[in-house]
């Protein structure tokens, strides 16, 4: 495994949102190789021509040539993709965790950016931002209008660059500017705390760089809290994925040593591997191994695994590795069912491909893709229920998306008649929760003490009754539409 990191680089895995997926950096392009299709090369080659020749305008050449990249990678499945220089340099920021910008968590709301919150030491906290301010002007753009990803690419920029920041305070009832200096931001995927005495939380929101390390030192704080820890949750709700050897690491937190925590298979004999609770086989080159300072009772702490539809890919490897061993209960939502790894080889020095080069495989050998993980208890997100659960995107939802591999069966008209309904009426209730005032809309936080799965969660580890939902049904894999 050691000399199999040397040539990886680092691997990693996640979901079509915005987040990572599973990747392998390697340097060497197996398919230049190939036989190539001449006849089909030279229909390119004449298309090429005549775009140049006869189109109604000039067209860039590398951009034509970029564009035809991306097309044919994009054409394959919803994960395999084209970067060029601009994404390839912000597809490496997000699986470091780094990035240069002010440092603020935001959100979007009326048309403005929201401070969730400053992210602590940051150039944004330094400067006095707080939760809830409004950013009315980046520089001398107004943010209404902005998408929030395009909010987010102004402020973001060079280290020891200046960006100034219009803020609107609404309990002050006042604006003000404020001039930022960016630096390097590294973000936090790590929250935990002792939720009441006994018993504690720790919630990823992705697997970066970092994840591991800050595990260990949440774990480290929380057992000094609380020495005789009864219960603990383990918090994946939402949380996209990201690199492999930290899913592998946080499996191995739990497990016992050695034990399968994920296989892998595809065409390519470097594909087909398995992967064990072991440190050759989360461990970065030259470093020590930090599952090493954690207590040796959290190997035997009873855990409680929470997750959701948005709980993906390395997520869900981690899910699965704990429900085949029956490490933790499961509780929660059918996960987003992203099983296939991601291969990115880079095509020049700041330019590459990200291609679908296997499938994954829990530890009992079952292929999760396009189905998912599916808890051992089903919850709604709140006392009420799942009003907007149909609304929410999983593989099996995605054009082009590979199959388990395992068999599927032919999709149920009437499941997708009924599946459609339920959509039409989350809709209309989305409508109606729109009118409603910010306030009374907002979406109780991950670990707050209004989060009604983690309540139930404590309930599962106390051993008292858990609420389980009444309308939430595991979805079987069905063959996609041709």
């Amino acid at each position: 495994m050691g000399n199999k990191l040397k040539i990886a680089g680092w691997i990693s895995v996640g979901v079509l949102t915005g987040a990572l997926t599973t990747v392998s950096l390697q340097t060497v392009a197996r398919g230049a190789l190939a036989p190539m299709p001449l006849e089909e090369l030279q229909q390119l080659a004449n298309v090429f021509g005549l775009i140049k020749s006869d189109y109604v305008e000039p067209v860039d050449e590398k951009k034509l040539i970029s564009d035809a990249i991306s097309g044919m990678v994009a054409s394959l499945d919803p994960h395999s993709q084209y970067f060029d220089k601009k994404s390839y340099k912000e597809f490496r920021e997000g699986t470091t965790g780094k990035f240069v910008g002010v440092g603020i968590e935001i959100s979007f709301e009326d048309g403005l950016v929201k401070v969730v919150s400053p992210i602590e030491g940051s150039p944004a906290f330094r400067a006095g931002l707080k939760p809830n301010d409004f950013i009315t002007k980046i520089d001398t753009t107004s943010v209404r209008g902005l998408t929030l990803n395009e909010a987010v690419k102004r402020m973001r920029g060079e280290p020891n660059t200046k960006v100034i920041l219009t803020i609107f305070r609404k309990d002050e009832n006042r604006s003000f500017p404020v001039t930022i200096v960016r630096e390097e931001i590294k973000t936090q995927s790590v929250r935990g705390k002792v939720i009441e005495p006994g018993y504690g939380w720790v919630r990823l929101s992705q697997f970066q760089d970092r994840t591991v390390e800050d595990f260990v030192k949440k774990i480290e704080e929380i057992y000094k809290q609380e020495p005789n820890l009864k219960g603990l949750v383990l918090d994946l709700r939402n949380d996209p994925g990201g690199l492999l050897d930290a899913a592998v690491a946080i499996s191995a937190a739990f497990l016992p040593e050695n034990v399968a925590v994920v296989s892998t298979n595809g065409q390519l004999a470097d594909s087909k591997f398995n992967y064990k609770a072991a440190p050759e086989f989360y461990m970065r080159r030259g470093g020590a191994d930090p599952l090493k300072r954690l207590p040796a009772a959290l190997k035997k702490v009873p855990l409680v695994v929470l997750v959701n539809e948005g709980s993906a890919s390395a997520s869900e490897i981690v899910a699965g590795a704990l429900q085949d061993h029956k490490r933790g209960t499961i509780l929660g939502a059918q996960t987003f069912g992203k099983g296939s790894v991601q291969t990115v080889r880079p095509l020049g020095p700041d330019t590459g491909i990200k291609l679908t080069t296997a499938r994954y495989y829990t530890p009992n050998g079952t292929s999760i893709q396009a189905k998912g993980i599916v808890p051992d208890v089903m919850l709604d997100e709140t006392a009420e229920g799942s009003p907007f659960a149909a609304l929410r995107t999983r593989e099996a939802d995605l054009e082009k998306h590979l199959e388990s591999g395992q068999g599927s069966a032919a999709e149920d008209p009437a499941k997708k008649e009924a599946r459609e309904k339920e959509r039409e009426i989350a809709l209309k209730r989305l409508e109606e929760e729109a009118k409603k005032p910010v306030a009374e809309r907002k979406s109780p936080e991950f670990g707050s003490d209004k989060d009604f799965q983690l309540a139930q969660a404590i309930n599962q580890l106390k051993g008292r009754p858990v609420i389980v939902s009444k309308t939430l049904v595991e979805r079987k894999e069905e063959k996609k539409d041709n």
